[in-house]
């Protein structure tokens, strides 16, 4: 794994349930503010992180599983709706 993708899966396993980021916030914390898209190459290959907690920029959720992200966000309490997440 490369330095990149280190940090970006610390920040990653960080999220608390009922947590939610967007790609830019990862790439950010992580030290690599501008790699969103990287940062979703990481969680598109990477097993056993908590990917749902992860939303592209105002709040929508953009990856194919979307309608599974949804209910695992909705597990954690969160409320989605027109796939986003909606503010609470």
């Amino acid at each position: 794994m490369t330095e990149f993708e280190d940090r970006v899966t610390d920040v990653i396993r960080s999220l608390q349930p009922g947590e939610v980021v967007t790609y830019g916030e990862v790439a950010e914390e992580a030290g690599y503010p501008g790699a969103a898209r990287a940062v979703g190459n990481v969680l598109g290959k990477s097993e056993g992180l908590p990917w749902w907690r992860v939303v592209g920029s105002g709040g929508y959720l953009k990856t194919e599983k979307r309608h599974r992200q949804a209910e695992l966000l909705e597990a954690e309490g969160i409320t989605v709706a027109g796939g986003r997440v909606v503010a609470g």
